[in-house]
């Protein structure tokens, strides 16, 4: 499947010996070259001595975290793409990550199919089409999109744009709906492709 990548180095950071492996190895095994590393500032140090063409960091890590390791390796290597990986399913920090410069972000557990295939889709840019958010959803989807990226609940944008709760769960599924998503991962990433997440 991978052999348009083959032989790309990755550079992979996670303090978890156990995931360090277990990605270690499906990488080699889809023919990547893979440098692991337990901790960000390892991983800065041979960044600066090492060709590397995509890093891949986990997100909650001691003495340096995965969104600081972002911001570093953004200042020194701009180019270089970042995949950011978090086991909490915390919408704003993915939407933080997001404006901070990372091509993408998924989920832990890491199912291996899936993760392999945002791997091949950040080394070859596949950019999915982008849209006119305005020409998809209403002003009134586009407040309440912006609440749930803000990591508003259903209850609490009901209560910010005086609506009930039967009124802001139809338009959470509307607009779910129009962006061609169904959780909220993906529209997080849809909303960065639409440009209501501003990069940078």
């Amino acid at each position: 499947m991978m052999t348009n990548i083959a032989k790309r180095h990755v550079f992979f950071v996670d303090d978890e010996p156990n995931v360090r492996k277990i990605v270690g190895r499906t990488l080699e095994q889809a023919s990547f070259k893979v440098s692991c590393f337990a901790c960000a500032t390892d991983c800065l140090k041979q960044l600066r001595c090492q060709p590397c063409d995509l890093l891949i960091t986990d997100v909650r890590m001691p003495e340096m975290d995965g969104i600081e390791l972002l911001t570093k390796v953004k200042r020194i290597i701009p180019s270089l793409p970042v995949l950011v990986m978090t086991g909490y399913g915390d919408i704003p920090m993915a939407v933080k990550v997001l404006k901070l410069g990372a091509a993408d972000f998924i989920e832990k557990p890491l199912e291996r199919q899936s993760f392999l295939s945002v791997v091949d889709s950040v080394l070859n840019l596949s950019v999915r089409p982008h849209r006119i958010v305005g020409d998809v959803l209403t002003k009134t989807e586009i407040k309440i999109l912006r609440l749930i990226l803000d990591g508003k609940s259903t209850k609490e944008i009901g209560v910010i744009l005086h609506r009930s709760l039967r009124t802001v769960e139809d338009h959470r599924r509307h607009i779910m709906s129009k962006l061609g998503v169904n959780n909220l991962v993906d529209l997080v990433k849809q909303a960065a492709i639409v440009r209501l997440i501003d990069h940078g």
